[in-house]
C-alpha cells in the first residue's frame, strides 16, 4: 500500500515533466520553422509547389502501382501529364484573362462613375428614403473605392514578385518544381521510413497517431477543396458567361479560386458580379438578380454537396482558424506563407488538440 502511494506521486511527476518536453520540443520546433521560412522565404516557392504537388499526387502515383506499373514509370507520366495539363490551361487561359483584367481595369472607374450616378438618382426612391441623409457619404466613399482597389491589386502583385524576385523568372518555377516533384514522388515511401525510424522508440505510437491526424487534416482539406475550387470556378464562369455579364469568366473564375478560403470566395465574386451588373443592366431587375443567383446557388452547392462529400466534416479546421492562419502567414511570409499556412494550421490544430487530451487527462485539471 505504501508503495502505492509513493509511486502515484512519481508517476504524477512523471507525466508533468513528459508534457513540458513535450510543449518545449514542439514550441522549439515552432520557431525554427518560422525562423527557417523567414529566412529563405525568397527561395522557397519551387520547393513548397513542388511538396505540395507531390502530396496531392502520392496517391495517384499508389494506384497505378496497384495497376502493376513501376514506380518510376508511374511517377514520370503522372508529372508529365500535370504539366503538360498547367500549361495547356495557362496557354488557353491567360490571353483570355489578360485582356478581361485590362479591360475591367479600364471600365473599374467608369463603373464607379455609374453606381455614385445611380445612387444620386435615386435620392426620391424607396433607396433614398432607406439611406437618408447619407448619400453624400455614401458619394465620397465610391469615389475613393477605385483608388483603394488600384493600390490594393498593385500592392498585391508587388508581394507577388516580391516573394518569387530570387527565381529570376516564372520559367524557372516550371523547371525546378516538376524536378523536384519527380524526386520527391519517387522517393516518398523512403523518405516517409526514414523520418519513422528517427522518431524515438518510446513515442512511435504516439507521432505515428499524430502524423496520421495531421495527414487526414491537411489531405481532407487540401484535396478536397482542391475539387471544390475547381467546380465551383467553373460553375461560376459559365453561369455569369451565360447570363451575359461583363467580365464574368474572370470573375467566376477568381471566386472560384478564393474559395480556397470558406466563404470569401464567394462574398468578393458576389460583391463583383454584382457591381458589375448594377452598373451593366440597371435598370432591369432580371438579369441583376441572375447574377447574384449564381452565387447564391454556389453557395447553396457548396455547403450542402462539395463540402461534406469531398472535405467531410472531421479535417479539424475551423474557417475562422483557417482565415486567421492565411492572414497571419501571408503577412508574415508573403506569398509563400499562404502556400504552407493550411498545412501549417492543420499540423497546429492537431498538436493543440494533443495538448488538450494531455492536459485533461493530468493532474493540472483532475487536481490528482
Amino acid at each position: 500500500m505504501a508503495n502505492e502511494q509513493q509511486a502515484a506521486p512519481a508517476a504524477g511527476m512523471q507525466r508533468k515533466l513528459s508534457l513540458k518536453r513535450q510543449l518545449v520540443f514542439w514550441a522549439a520546433a515552432l520557431f525554427a520553422f518560422a525562423l527557417f521560412l523567414w529566412v529563405f522565404s525568397d527561395v522557397l516557392l519551387p520547393f513548397i509547389v513542388a511538396m505540395g504537388l507531390a502530396y496531392l499526387l502520392d496517391p495517384v502515383v499508389e494506384r497505378m502501382r496497384g495497376l502493376g506499373i513501376n514506380r518510376t514509370l508511374a511517377t514520370l507520366l503522372i508529372v508529365v501529364g500535370t504539366v503538360l495539363l498547367i500549361i495547356a490551361a495557362l496557354v488557353l487561359l491567360i490571353p483570355l484573362l489578360s485582356h478581361e483584367i485590362a479591360q475591367f481595369a479600364q471600365r473599374l472607374p467608369h463603373y464607379f462613375q455609374q453606381l455614385q450616378d445611380y445612387i444620386a438618382r435615386s435620392q426620391h426612391t424607396w433607396f433614398g428614403q432607406l439611406i437618408g441623409g447619407r448619400l453624400p457619404e455614401i458619394q465620397k466613399s465610391l469615389s475613393g473605392m477605385a483608388a483603394q482597389a488600384a493600390g490594393w491589386a498593385g500592392a498585391f502583385l508587388a508581394s507577388l514578385w516580391t516573394g518569387g524576385k530570387a527565381l529570376v523568372s516564372v520559367l524557372s518555377l516550371l523547371i525546378i518544381a516538376p524536378v523536384v516533384t519527380f524526386y520527391l514522388l519517387l522517393d516518398w515511401d523512403r523518405v516517409v521510413a526514414r523520418i519513422d525510424d528517427w522518431v524515438p522508440l518510446h513515442h512511435k505510437t504516439t507521432v505515428r497517431q499524430l502524423l496520421g491526424e495531421v495527414d487526414t487534416a491537411i489531405a481532407g482539406f487540401m484535396r478536397g477543396q482542391a475539387l471544390c475550387c475547381v467546380i465551383l470556378g467553373v460553375f461560376y464562369a459559365a453561369g455569369l458567361v451565360l447570363i451575359g455579364l461583363n467580365f464574368g469568366l474572370m470573375i467566376g473564375i477568381v471566386a472560384g479560386v478564393l474559395s480556397f478560403i470558406p466563404y470569401v470566395g464567394t462574398m468578393i465574386g458576389f460583391l463583383l458580379a454584382g457591381g458589375v451588373a448594377i452598373a451593366q443592366f440597371w435598370p432591369e431587375w432580371f438579369p441583376i438578380l441572375m447574377a447574384v443567383g449564381v452565387f447564391a446557388v454556389g453557395q447553396a452547392i457548396e455547403g450542402n454537396v462539395l463540402q461534406p462529400y469531398f472535405v467531410g466534416t472531421k479535417i479539424g479546421l475551423h474557417p475562422v482558424w483557417l482565415m486567421f492562419s492565411l492572414l497571419a502567414f501571408g503577412y508574415l511570409f508573403g506569398f509563400v506563407g499562404l502556400l504552407v499556412a493550411v498545412p501549417v494550421a492543420a499540423s497546429i490544430g492537431v498538436l493543440a488538440r494533443f495538448l488538450i487530451r494531455q492536459y485533461l487527462a493530468s493532474p493540472y485539471y483532475t487536481g490528482g
